[in-house]
């Protein structure tokens, strides 16, 4: 349930942590004569990634009598290049970090329209909510999975919660097809009330029309065209379910491993809504990091992996990362503050379900 009260962060900075961060940051990218922004190695992954999402499709509706076996695992490979353009392109590209020419980063952001979800709605969960109110409860939707999944000390604590460290990584899964289905209308109608924006305000007649008209073609893509060319309809149904389970259980995992953890806080604001730390600050113990040596996690997650560096620098791509997390943790050492980190994936994924079964204990009364 989100919150009417909106969090301030502190002021003032006595470490002069971010002071410090950010013009060590500054001077890495001024010294060396590099942009902030992608470079030749993000632009020729988004051509690999493209490669690995379209073309398994292009051959599914071409040899439609292709055997089911390969029909599923031309499926499971689309699943693992959707989450890979959303990880590394679409993430970009919404965070103006993908290029420094805004049309680049607006088509590129926009590419989450071929992932099933809404430029209008990430941009105000992810951009605004998450990056703003990180793991602050009642404002970071991230932490909200309804009554099944209990991820707060502060959610309210259901008998089934007792197993959810077993079921929960199914429902992982049902991450963007649930986008593609009913999450986009619901978010969509609830931010609008809100009057929620990342930027500018829009129209909110142009915003359904545009989230109507994405949604069919969507639809046309993946479903209408490939039954009109002769494939049978329950096994377009099972491709795209699979397609989707894929992507969604891929991107779920990443996206709890970098908050959902033992270490991570949910800070609460006081009565007058103002937070202890400064939002810099406030990220660190919020935020962590996994596999952070681990080039394969490193270049298929889009360096969600860094996730601090990610949620101090959202305006640096990921590309970057791995060379201003030296600056980050520094300087969070000589201020005495934390810098969470996994070494391997395995050790972060290990982490987290503890942390689900902890939470799914029922509280001491």
């Amino acid at each position: 349930m989100m919150s009417n009260i909106i969090p301030t962060f502190a002021k003032q900075d006595n470490l002069k942590f971010f002071r410090t961060l950010n013009s060590r940051v500054n001077n890495y990218f001024k010294e060396n004569n590099i942009e902030k922004t992608g470079n030749w190695k993000l632009y020729l992954k988004t051509a690999i990634l493209f490669s690995v999402f379209l073309t398994p499709y292009f051959l599914i509706v071409t040899l439609t009598e292709m055997h089911f076996g390969l029909f599923t695992l031309l499926s499971v490979v689309i699943g693992i290049g959707m989450a890979g353009i959303g990880m590394n392109v679409m993430h970009d590209g919404n965070h103006g970090s993908y290029s420094n020419k805004s049309w680049i980063n607006k088509f590129m952001g926009g590419t989450i329209y071929i992932l099933a979800g809404n430029v209008y709605n990430w941009q105000v969960q992810h951009n605004v909510l998450h990056h703003t109110y990180t793991n602050i409860p009642g404002h970071d939707e991230d932490l909200d999975a309804g009554r099944v999944i209990r991820f707060t000390k502060e959610a309210k604590w259901l008998r089934f919660h007792k197993f959810q460290h077993y079921y929960s990584v199914f429902l992982y899964g049902l991450l963007t097809f649930n986008w593609s289905l009913t999450t986009d209308f619901k978010q969509m109608n609830e931010y609008l009330k809100r009057n929620l924006s990342y930027g500018e305000a829009k129209n909110p007649k142009i915003l359904w029309t545009t989230l109507v008209i994405t949604k069919v073609i969507y639809f046309a893509v993946w479903i209408v065209i490939p039954m009109v060319l002769g494939i049978s309809w329950w096994k377009v149904l099972f491709g795209f379910f699979i397609m989707h389970y894929t992507a969604g259980l891929i991107l779920s995992i990443v996206f709890q491993l970098a908050h959902i953890t033992n270490e991570t806080t949910n800070p609460h604001p006081d009565e007058n809504g103002e937070m202890e730390s400064t939002w810099a600050i406030h990220q660190l113990f919020t935020t962590v990091n996994f596999a952070p040596k681990n080039f394969i996690v490193n270049w298929y997650t889009g360096g969600l992996n860094h996730q601090i560096e990610h949620h101090l620098f959202p305006n640096i791509s990921h590309v970057h990362y791995g060379k201003i997390a030296k600056f980050v943790k520094e300087t969070a050492q000589e201020c005495n503050l934390p810098y969470y980190e996994y070494k391997t994936m395995r050790s972060a994924v290990i982490a987290h379900f503890k942390h689900l079964k902890e939470l799914g204990m029922e509280p001491a009364i």
